[in-house]
């Protein structure tokens, strides 16, 4: 464990390890070198999949939303 414990959560979340195995692919994308906000990150995604605000799905295929269309 580097600074949290986000496989606990993954675990208490019931993502399964294939899942897990692809979230962590995406995260390392957006933090190749910052290991503390990889974690981070990680840690939100299983604790909003086990709170119901994310599927496991939904976490790693987002739908495009209307907030990240430009204004104009």
């Amino acid at each position: 464990m580097g600074y949290f414990d986000y496989e606990k959560a993954a675990r208490a979340a019931r993502i399964p390890v294939e899942k897990m195995e692809e979230l962590r692919r995406i995260v390392r994308v957006e933090f190749p070198k910052d290991e503390m906000m990889y974690e981070l990150h990680l840690l939100r995604v299983c604790m909003a999949v086990q709170k119901g605000l994310v599927s496991v799905e939904d976490a790693i295929n987002p739908k495009p939303t209307l907030s990240a269309s430009p204004l104009v």
